[in-house]
C-alpha cells in the first residue's frame, strides 16, 4: 500500500516537472528501467536513488517519503502567537517564529507556508521599524530643533507601530482559529 502511493507521489511529481520517463531518468542519473520499477511500485527508492529523485524533482526526500505531513491547528496558533516576543524584543518576533518554523515546516500541515508569511512580515517590520527610528530622529531634530519634541515624536511613532504589529498578529490567529489562511501584509518576500 505505502509502495503504491510512494509511486503515484513521484508519478504525480514527474508530471508536474513535465517529465518523461526517460527525462526522469536523465536528470536524476538513475536507470529508464529503475524509474519504471519505482513508479510501478516495484521498488522503493532509498538512499542515494531517493536523494537523486528529490533533487531532479526539486522536491525534499520527505515529501516522496511523505511522513504522514500531519494537521496541528494548535501549533499554527502558537507559531502565529510566538510572533507577540516582539514586545520584549524586536528580534524575538523573528527568531521564535523562525525556530518553529524550521523544526515543524515538513512535518505539520500549513507551518511552512505560514511560517514564510509570518517571518516575512516580521522581518519587514523590525527593519521597518529602524529605519523610521532613524528618519525620525533625523527630523525630528531638524523639525524641532528640540531633543525633547524629537523623543516624544519618535515614542509615539514607534508605540503606533507596535499597536499594529499586535493588531495583525492578532487579527490573523483569529482568522487562521475560524480556518481562513492567514494575510501578513505588508511584507516584503524574503522567503518564498
Amino acid at each position: 500500500m505505502k509502495n503504491e502511493e510512494q509511486s503515484k507521489r513521484i508519478k504525480e511529481y514527474r508530471n508536474r516537472r513535465g517529465f518523461s520517463q526517460e527525462e526522469l531518468s536523465e536528470e536524476s542519473g538513475l536507470s529508464l528501467r529503475t524509474i519504471q520499477r519505482i513508479e510501478n511500485g516495484e521498488t522503493v527508492p532509498h538512499g542515494d536513488s531517493l536523494r537523486k529523485l528529490a533533487i531532479a524533482l526539486q522536491v525534499t526526500p520527505d515529501e516522496i517519503i511523505d511522513w504522514q505531513i500531519q494537521e496541528d491547528s494548535s501549533l499554527i496558533i502558537m507559531l502565529n502567537l510566538s510572533q507577540l516576543g516582539f514586545l520584549a524584543f524586536p528580534l524575538l518576533g523573528i527568531l521564535m517564529p523562525l525556530a518553529i518554523w524550521i523544526l515543524r515546516k515538513d512535518k505539520i500541515k500549513n507551518v511552512n507556508s505560514v511560517g514564510k508569511s509570518i517571518l516575512n512580515f516580521q522581518i519587514s517590520w523590525t527593519l521597518s521599524l529602524f529605519v523610521l527610528n532613524i528618519l525620525m530622529a533625523i527630523g525630528a531634530l531638524l523639525l524641532f530643533r528640540n531633543v525633547k519634541d524629537a523623543i516624544i515624536s519618535i515614542t509615539i511613532m514607534t508605540f503606533l507601530f507596535y499597536i499594529f504589529n499586535v493588531i495583525t498578529i492578532i487579527k490573523n490567529t483569529i482568522s487562521y482559529n475560524k480556518k481562513n489562511m492567514v494575510s501578513y501584509r505588508p511584507a516584503f518576500n524574503f522567503l518564498y
